[in-house]
């Protein structure tokens, strides 16, 4: 590769990262207004963030679509290879963020006109800020290739998953009061889900961020560990002539 070839290569990653981040800021944005309003029981915004997560899907497409053609056409090698496919990874986590974003607007229309409690409601709110401060905390570690940053993302995590779960036990004290039906507490219930859910993507940006950084793959444990099982396994083998002789009989020939 040439050295103009390198430049304009390297140019086009950046354009990929600077996609990213602004279909970041799309995502968390339709997080927002999505909680915003359910909260004010909004339909007409709600039937807006739906029909805006088209423009989020093609945001998606384009990145997928420059991504590919730089594999194609430049056939990176190390680092460079890991960077492309860490942004189109990330860029399906984020779309899927867009998702359940709107999934938190279908659910809005599935309890108009549930009153909710205000502990709900100060949850709600919290969840909803925790999910959208956890993805961009996995896009900064993305933009900084924070290696750092990214690791701790699962940490960070816990309090949207503690939050999950008062939420849970929030809707169980609040469903025995009079007024307040089962449907749309199961309705809540998966809303709840729907934010934890992005912060789990949000955790998976940080995962695709070590790959990129490092080679590191969450998997790469799992790996590790049944290698070793397998040795261990193998030696005792080895070492019993019982073992060896039962083998052969099991596996003839």
């Amino acid at each position: 590769m040439s050295e103009q070839t390198r430049k304009s290569f390297h140019a086009e990653i950046e354009t990929i990262s600077e996609q990213i981040v602004q279909l970041a800021a799309s995502v968390t944005e339709e997080v927002s207004r999505a909680t915003a309003a359910l909260l004010n029981g909004d339909l007409f915004e709600a039937q807006k963030i739906i029909d805006d997560d088209d423009s989020v899907d093609a945001g998606a497409i384009e990145i997928e679509e420059n991504c590919q053609r730089l594999l194609a056409l430049q056939q990176p090698m190390a680092g460079d290879l890991r960077h492309i496919l860490a942004a189109m990874w990330i860029t399906a986590e984020l779309e899927r963020t867009g998702d359940l974003a709107c999934n938190i607007s279908k659910g809005t229309r599935r309890i108009f006109g549930t009153e909710l409690p205000p502990r709900l409601r100060g949850l709600i709110a919290e969840m909803s800020d925790e999910a959208v401060r956890l993805t961009r905390l996995g896009v900064d570690a993305f933009t900084d290739s924070d290696a750092g940053l990214a690791s701790a993302l699962h940490d960070i995590d816990d309090r949207l998953d503690s939050l999950h779960r008062t939420f849970i036990q929030s809707i169980f004290e609040a469903s025995v009061e009079p007024g307040f039906a089962v449907q749309p507490a199961v309705q809540l219930a998966l809303i709840a889900r729907y934010y934890e859910r992005i912060g789990d993507h949000a955790v998976n940006i940080g995962e695709r961020v070590r790959y990129m950084v490092d080679g590191w793959m969450p998997w790469h444990a799992s790996v590790a560990r049944h290698r070793e099982r397998e040795r261990q396994r193998l030696l005792a083998l080895t070492s019993d002539p019982e073992e060896i002789s039962k083998n052969g009989e099991d596996n003839p020939g």
